[in-house]
């Protein structure tokens, strides 16, 4: 049974809408990348130095990352050896069983949140302005309350003007409170409030905003410290997530956002918005691969329900789901 086969029965069992929101929401993507791969294909009858040239392009294109394009390519190199492959066409199935091994690693459960059975789960928020910052907790808010859990959010980010208020216009819309000061106090103080707040109304999850930029990077970073250590002082063992957003739009500069950030806190994972925006969702392999963290979250579209939690088989049956799903026909 080809890999494309195996993805497209597992993906059977799992929920059509997911499919199909990863699907269309890397619709760009796949067809800038798989359009690429297929030409490609298409011109050359066999597997040589050239084609895999080619393909090294392609991949680089789609901001997959160097690095992380030379290692899939020497993988891909040994494999195509191993089975002795000539024909062009059976390399594709190969790329997207690497591109599943590249990302998972052997390591299971990558997406899964670090929640607390019965006790308070903390989750900070960090990113630069202009990324969904807010509009990510807005909808992991929803998400949670969906799934029966009670929120509260902290409105960390004083330092930008409209973003409490904006914060607040989620509270509303998801029905969460929202824990703040005014505009250009302490962090630091709003976070302690949330947290005696969190734990005197018993609730499941705190979501924390924080600034997205201040005027350079060492105050960035003495701010997130200073915050992440009341936190760890009110709560034992918290934040039990540190969220890094990004916007998967703007490409590798995403990649500089996230060693930055990394710099500044313990960045546990990745919620990449906007990947349905961009024609180069290779970019997920690239953090995952070149700096060592698991995305967590993709944004599939403008809904509430479009904040997708990752996984990378669906990820990977996205970008060639074309070729999966037409030799599905060609089998019937």
């Amino acid at each position: 049974m080809s890999f494309f086969k195996r993805l497209k029965e597992k993906l059977t069992q799992q929920t059509d809408s997911v499919t199909e929101k990863f699907k269309s929401g890397l619709e760009k993507t796949r067809n800038s990348f798989t359009e690429k791969v297929n030409d490609l294909v298409a011109r050359y009858r066999k597997v040589d130095e050239e084609f895999f040239e080619e393909l090294e392009e392609i991949l680089i294109g789609a901001d997959v990352g160097v690095a992380t394009v030379m290692e899939l390519i020497d993988e891909l190199k040994m494999e195509v050896k191993r089975r002795n492959i000539q024909d062009t066409k059976d390399v594709q199935a190969i790329i997207s069983e690497k591109l599943v091994e590249l990302y998972e690693a052997g390591e299971e459960g990558l997406s899964e949140l670090n929640m607390q059975q019965g006790e308070l789960t903390v989750i900070l928020f960090v990113g630069v302005n202009g990324v969904g910052k807010t509009t990510t907790i807005g909808k992991l808010a929803h998400k949670f309350k969906q799934e029966g859990k009670s929120v509260l959010m902290a409105a960390g980010d004083t330092f930008r003007a409209g973003a409490i208020e904006q914060l607040e216009v989620w509270g509303e819309r998801v029905g969460v409170d929202v824990v703040k000061q005014s505009a250009g106090s302490d962090p630091a103080a709003v976070m302690y409030d949330a947290i005696q707040a969190a734990k005197a109304r018993k609730v499941d999850i705190l979501l924390c905003d924080t600034a997205g930029r201040l005027q350079n990077k060492v105050n960035l970073m003495k701010e997130l410290e200073k915050v992440k250590r009341v936190i760890e002082r009110e709560v034992p063992g918290a934040p039990h997530e540190v969220l890094l957003v990004l916007d998967a739009t703007t490409g590798q500069n995403a990649m500089s956002q996230a060693k930055t950030f990394s710099e500044a806190t313990n960045v546990s994972g990745i919620v990449l918005t906007k990947l349905d925006g961009t024609a180069k969702g290779g970019i997920v392999l690239a953090i995952r691969n070149e700096l060592r963290l698991p995305v967590k979250f993709v944004g599939l579209g403008e809904k509430m329900d479009d904040l997708q939690k990752f996984d990378s088989e669906q990820y990977v049956y996205g970008l060639f789901a074309n070729i999966v799903d037409k030799e599905d026909e060609e089998e019937e």
